[in-house]
């Protein structure tokens, strides 16, 4: 289960320390310094880590998925350049954080989780927490039609391309962040959808995510 220990002083003093080390990686967007210095993440943890809570890696959060890395959560939030009010779509709810991370920048987030397990335990946490996030049980990679178009998606796990299905659910001026290449190792890009018909791309560093599976994604080319 979650660490239900309250937000304690400690705590804050440990999420300040992540900030500055966040920071000094390269993060420059004080609006998601600060996001990620409000939102509790040993509140996303199992109790037994929740001394390596803010220290800057990934961790299990069971049914074989990780809780992003701080560092790699900061870099996707900073390229999404989410405003006020937007309308934010996340593929991949894992354990809630980087949903937290988006509303605490003002965001109305959609987010949609393909494990069940995962699924119905962050629903709970989301609601026991006061979260106004709306969570679905799906394929990701199929976006979530009936509440297109969004401003903004992002995808947390790594896709072999870009599904057409997100791009199709993307507002023309709204932008898409999502980590595409292997099953090892993808290049994190942002598209902007320009017209109907038309996307620019820009490719930034690599990283590493589990397999983003779905109909549009790994499981559909085995």
């Amino acid at each position: 289960m979650p660490d239900s220990t309250p937000d304690s002083f400690r705590h804050q003093g440990l999420r300040q320390q992540l900030v500055e080390e966040v920071r000094k990686k390269g993060i420059r967007d004080v609006r998601v310094l600060a996001a990620l210095g409000r939102v509790p993440r040993h509140a996303f943890l199992d109790n037994v880590f929740t001394e390596l809570a803010y220290t800057d890696q990934a961790m299990p959060i069971g049914s074989g998925q990780t809780i992003s890395q701080p560092y790699t959560v900061a870099f996707q939030t900073e390229l999404l350049g989410v405003e006020e009010r937007m309308k934010v779509l996340e593929v991949g709810t894992g354990s809630g954080y980087q949903a937290c991370i988006l509303e605490e920048m003002g965001a109305r987030v959609f987010s949609i989780e393909r494990q069940r397990a995962l699924f119905h335990a962050t629903r709970d946490r989301l609601k026991e927490m006061g979260r106004k996030i709306k969570v679905f049980f799906g394929d990701g990679t199929l976006g979530l039609p009936a509440f297109a178009p969004f401003d903004r998606i992002l995808v947390t796990a790594g896709a072999p391309s870009v599904p057409e299905a997100l791009l199709e659910q993307l507002k023309i001026g709204g932008w898409l962040v999502i980590p595409v290449g292997n099953e090892e190792i993808q290049k994190m890009m942002r598209i902007i959808r320009i017209s109907e018909s038309e996307v620019e791309s820009e490719t930034f560093e690599d990283f590493r995510f589990v397999p983003l599976l779905g109909q549009e994604g790994w499981r559909a080319i085995r």
